[in-house]
């Protein structure tokens, strides 16, 4: 019988801070759930792009824009900007920054379990064994 996980952001499984912002995440029996806050100033090409070592963010997104407001290009040139209650799919290939001077806040369903980890990096503040290599 499958056991009922309940947990919540206020006690992340870990906690992985990156330039002008912070994803929390709760590891669950059947996917990784993370709540990312992005300070205003926050890009993805200048801020987390050094720990993933790639062009543009090669993870896909599945989440909902809890505050704030982010801008997100394609590398095919596809823009959009979303807010409070917009619920995002973005695949891989894109950068993406916050919109004005109010912190962003998403909850993202998917493509968190390596977002921001260094390869190799351990699990922060989880006691978990160190992530699969492979940063994002």
């Amino acid at each position: 019988m499958a056991k009922m996980i309940m947990k919540k952001f206020e006690k992340p499984d870990e906690t992985r801070p990156f330039e002008k912002g912070r994803a929390e995440i709760l590891h669950l029996a059947d996917g990784t759930v993370g709540r990312v806050t992005f300070e205003p100033g926050w890009k993805w090409s200048e801020c987390v792009k050094p720990i993933a070592g790639t062009e543009t963010c090669e993870v896909s997104h599945l989440g909902i824009v809890q505050a704030g407001r982010m801008h997100v290009r394609m590398d095919d040139g596809q823009e959009g900007e979303a807010g409070p209650g917009d619920v995002l799919m973005i695949p891989p290939g894109h950068d993406a920054w916050v919109v004005g001077d109010e912190t962003c806040v998403v909850l993202d369903f998917a493509g968190m379990e390596h977002y921001a980890q260094r390869e190799a990096e351990p699990a922060r503040q989880s006691g978990l064994p160190p992530s699969q290599p492979g940063a994002y």
